[in-house]
């Protein structure tokens, strides 16, 4: 279930005001615009998020070219697997760049996605990132990276505000060794600190589920968060809490999103309800996003995530940006700031915002969801992200 190639694929940005907002796409010999994908398809990666991701792709791809293409010219998506492997992604982007693609999306692992940014960024070859988060994306500054996930400092300081709201004071949180578990604790505790929350943390890796629960009445947390792998060591953790019997009352959740997927409510059964995670979407859709959202379900055969939403934006953006500049990588690199589009889940435009070196869509939408323990397929709402702001 690895795709080489899927023969269809568009990205790009709307530049009204861009130097070569009056350049067409070139050459006009019906060659296929290429469009490089990293897309995590096989294990260690999460396969289900790689397939959501994989259909906002296609599914965008072939609606620009049912609708002509890039200047006539139809786009071509190039699928590489990156299985969760910075090294695989980094040696896709290399293969792709010499395959001539104009520019490169998608990646959902915020590790992948920094190795792909790197290389991209040395190559001289635009990157418009799906689904990563890290803040620190790349080490410097780029102006051939842009992004139209939120920064995980702003969706988890909102993720914040959430546990403060609902009286949340001595925060647990279970984390594995990695550079995005180690970000999010770091800018939890920046931001719960100051407003008199304290971060626990416990080491998943070490710890037992037994030994986390016994961790979690002596240090008296009310909320356990999970920054951790799915279904390993997740299911074990949340099941271990949810039968002990001190642990009543305490909160679990998971910032990163892994409760959005099925494989989650299937693993977990009604223990998988009642777990608040951020997700990227706006409490009601508008009729692009409807339309959209109505077509990947029959695709996927189950409702989307947000992450297939931020596949189509993805390619709706590049799309834009190569109709107006065609194929020219320096060309696109320059026309981030130019961009205004719409998109699924609202208008896209990038700015540089403070703290990120790359250009950043600011902001989509972001919420607190969980999963209704009445009904576990369907979703609530219990917090919604600050007002988006426009950094110039």
């Amino acid at each position: 279930m690895t795709p080489s190639s899927t023969p269809e694929a568009t990205h790009e940005a709307t530049p009204e005001a861009a130097p070569d907002a009056t350049r067409e796409a070139t050459p006009t010999d019906g060659s296929p615009v290429r469009i490089g994908a990293l897309v995590p398809l096989t294990p260690p990666g999460w396969v289900e998020a790689g397939r959501h991701l994989l259909a906002g792709l296609e599914l965008a791809v072939g609606e620009i070219n049912d609708a002509g293409g890039i200047g006539g010219r139809p786009l071509e998506l190039v699928v590489r697997d990156t299985a969760a492997d910075p090294r695989q992604a980094a040696a896709a982007v290399e293969e792709l760049a010499g395959l001539g693609v104009a520019a490169l999306a998608g990646e959902y692992h915020s590790v992948v996605a920094r190795a792909a940014a790197a290389r991209a960024d040395a190559l001289g070859l635009p990157y418009l990132c799906s689904s990563a988060v890290l803040d620190a994306l790349t080490d410097e500054p780029t102006d051939r990276v842009a992004r139209i996930a939120p920064a995980q400092s702003h969706g988890w300081r909102t993720y914040a505000d959430f546990l403060l709201a609902a009286g949340h004071r001595r925060i647990a949180v279970a984390a594995q060794p990695s550079v995005y578990w180690a970000s999010g604790t770091h800018i939890l505790r920046d931001h719960l600190a100051p407003r008199g929350g304290t971060v626990i943390p416990l080491d998943a890796a070490e710890l037992t589920p037994a030994a986390v629960c016994d961790a979690l009445v002596d240090r008296r947390a009310t909320a356990l968060l999970l920054l951790v792998g799915h279904p390993e060591p997740a299911v074990p953790l949340v099941r271990a809490v949810r039968r002990d019997p001190r642990l009543a009352e305490i909160l679990i959740g998971a910032p990163a999103g892994q409760p959005e997927f099925a494989t989650w409510a299937r693993s977990l059964g009604d223990d998988g309800a009642a777990v608040p995670f951020l997700r990227y979407l706006p409490e009601h859709l508008g009729p692009l996003g409807t339309r959209v959202g109505t077509v990947l379900r029959e695709r996927l055969g189950e409702a989307p995530s947000f992450v297939a939403f931020e596949g189509y934006d993805t390619v709706t953006v590049l799309a834009d940006l190569l109709r107006s500049h065609g194929a020219d990588r320096p060309g696109i690199a320059t026309s981030w700031p130019y961009v205004d589009v719409e998109g699924t889940r609202g208008q896209i435009r990038f700015s540089r915002t403070p703290d990120i070196s790359v250009w950043q869509w600011t902001w989509p939408p972001v919420q607190v969801v969980d999963r209704d323990p009445a009904a576990p397929e369907r979703f609530r709402v219990l917090h919604t992200g600050p007002a988006r702001t426009r950094y110039q």
